[in-house]
């Protein structure tokens, strides 16, 4: 039983009018994808996706990429990224997803998921742009989301891993209040995606205090979801 991450899949089964191989090192993306999960990945593992699912405006019209990842091997949960707009309530996305018979995929959405002995925790996170009243209300919205999936994983009694969409550092950008929380809850892993292209040399990876930071934009990875754990 292993633990697996990649964010910003960006598919467009649905909406083939938004196309990302027209953008550098995108080619065949959605096979070579396929190729490596099949390759790596099993019915007993868990794949955590860090956003930027979907470019579907809606459940349906993010349909067709349910249906590609539902038909790949092991359990996926879902956390949302800023271009996730067919997102809605934990409740019309659960009902959507057993309506239509996915039952691999699963929202990471103010809770948490057990594997073995840890808490797989996470939200979209927020860029800091300071002095901004509507960004600061988003922020401070994530911040408590991200609190309450931590929290949740340590009530249940245990260690938590945490994966966002947004880096919570870019290059001189330190977004703190979200380092804060990782700081509170003495987090040792944390995961996110949302950069791209010539932004990878301006992510940060590494220590931060007590977080290894890891950038796992699927473009990065060059399409191979990556290990974070396994667990016997």
């Amino acid at each position: 039983m292993r633990l697996f991450t990649i964010g910003d899949l960006h598919l467009s089964f649905g909406v083939p009018e938004k196309p990302m191989d027209i953008f550098g090192g995108w080619k065949d993306y959605q096979t070579l994808l396929e190729q490596s999960w099949r390759e790596k990945i099993t019915e007993e593992d868990t794949v955590v996706l860090a956003g930027d699912f979907s470019w579907g405006m809606n459940l349906q019209q993010a349909e067709a990429d349910f249906a590609f990842v539902q038909k790949l091997p092991g359990k996926k949960i879902f956390l949302k990224g800023n271009h996730d707009y067919w997102w809605t309530s934990l409740k019309k996305m659960e009902d959507f997803f057993t309506a239509h018979g996915f039952d691999s995929l699963h929202i990471l959405h103010n809770n948490h998921y057990a594997f073995g002995q840890y808490g797989i925790c996470g939200t979209r996170g927020w860029v800091s742009m300071q002095g901004e009243a509507a960004d600061a209300k988003i922020l401070a919205r994530e911040v408590q989301r991200l609190q309450v999936s931590i929290q949740s994983a340590v009530s249940a009694g245990l260690e938590p891993i945490v994966f966002l969409h947004y880096p919570p550092i870019y290059g001189s950008s330190m977004n703190y209040d979200i380092l804060e929380v990782l700081h509170q809850y003495q987090i040792k892993q944390c995961y996110y995606g949302h950069v791209h292209g010539k932004g990878h040399c301006n992510a940060f990876q590494g220590r931060y205090e007590e977080t290894e930071m890891h950038l796992i934009s699927s473009d990065y990875l060059q399409f191979v979801p990556e290990l974070v754990m396994r667990f016997s």
